[in-house]
């Protein structure tokens, strides 16, 4: 049976989420609405869904989604005793009717398969529930590696809320607390799925809401730097050996043009013990070579800058 989690805070687009539930065709699941000390509370709310699935509200004493993110869905995991595949939702998003029956429709292959990460098809929705995206749909079977490589070049998107994972896997693991959670579920799909493949229900669409009220719409830029270097740390000095020599080669150009984008020393810093920690000295000449040659030109830039003001 699948557990669908919801981290829940803000009630803004809460109704949505629990009509989608409630319509859904196979009710073969238990919600557990993890309320993070919010102060707009869904009990109200709550009341008119009793009897159209079967929910569990809790409530914590003491806000931590603020803090980390990631150690409240740690703290709402825990509530899962017995159930075999976990969802967790975001309190904004929207599953359109099919979703949970796609999923029964599909165990058999997924177990055969030995499959540990399930994923439906998405469409991006705004404030209004206007969908402002084609639907992204994925190879049905794909290695994790070559999905993250894919995300990492813009070809697709992905996040937390349209994947179903296997609870016992969860076990052998902590989640990666980055800044504000950003790229910690990239990190979640490839450990869980031991890196291995991915099943995808491209027939079960999940509406992903884009809103001005996102977590991710006030990520200060400083965290959003940290948590990118993190993220390509995790990946090139702790899972270096999950991914081929080419993909290898791909992130490392990718972190390199995030440090001219953005300037930030601690990245610099990183990529020079990083390529001499490896050998790669060829590369840490033509990196240094390149900080050296857009010197001049940051120069210009910082006095034309000054002259504006």
């Amino acid at each position: 049976m699948i557990t669908v989690l919801i981290p829940y805070y803000k009630i803004i687009f809460f109704k949505e989420t629990l009509l989608s539930l409630a319509e859904q065709s196979d009710k073969r699941f238990h919600v557990f609405i993890c309320d993070d000390n919010s102060k707009e509370s869904p009990k109200e709310l709550l009341k008119e869904f009793n009897g159209k699935f079967s929910f569990t509200y809790h409530k914590f004493t003491e806000n931590l989604g603020g803090i980390s993110l990631v150690k409240h869905w740690e703290r709402c995991l825990a509530l899962v005793e017995n159930q075999e595949w976990i969802m967790i939702l975001g309190d904004d998003d929207v599953l359109e009717p099919n979703v949970i029956q796609g999923f029964y429709d599909n165990s058999d292959e997924i177990n055969a398969l030995n499959i540990d990460v399930v994923r439906f098809s998405t469409l991006i929705i705004d404030d209004n529930s206007k969908k402002i995206s084609e639907t992204f749909v994925h190879p049905k079977i794909e290695k994790a590696t070559d999905f993250l490589i894919r995300k990492t070049k813009n070809l697709t998107r992905s996040s937390l809320s349209e994947y179903v994972f296997r609870k016992e896997n969860f076990l052998n693991y902590s989640f990666k607390d980055f800044p504000n959670a950003l790229y910690s579920d990239d990190i979640l799909i490839l450990e869980h799925s031991s890196f291995g493949n991915i099943f995808t229900i491209n027939s079960s669409v999940m509406q992903i809401r884009k809103s001005k009220v996102n977590l991710s719409g006030g990520l200060k830029l400083t965290n959003r730097h940290e948590a990118i270097l993190k993220f390509y740390k995790t990946l090139l000095l702790e899972f270096r050996q999950k991914f081929n020599s080419r993909q290898i080669d791909y992130l490392e150009c990718k972190l390199e043009r995030e440090l001219f984008n953005h300037r930030k020393s601690s990245i610099l810093i990183f990529l020079i013990k990083y390529y001499f920690k490896h050998f790669q000295l060829l590369k840490l000449f033509r990196l240094i070579i390149s900080i050296f040659a857009k010197i001049p030109k940051l120069i210009y830039l910082k006095l034309t800058s000054n002259k504006s003001v």
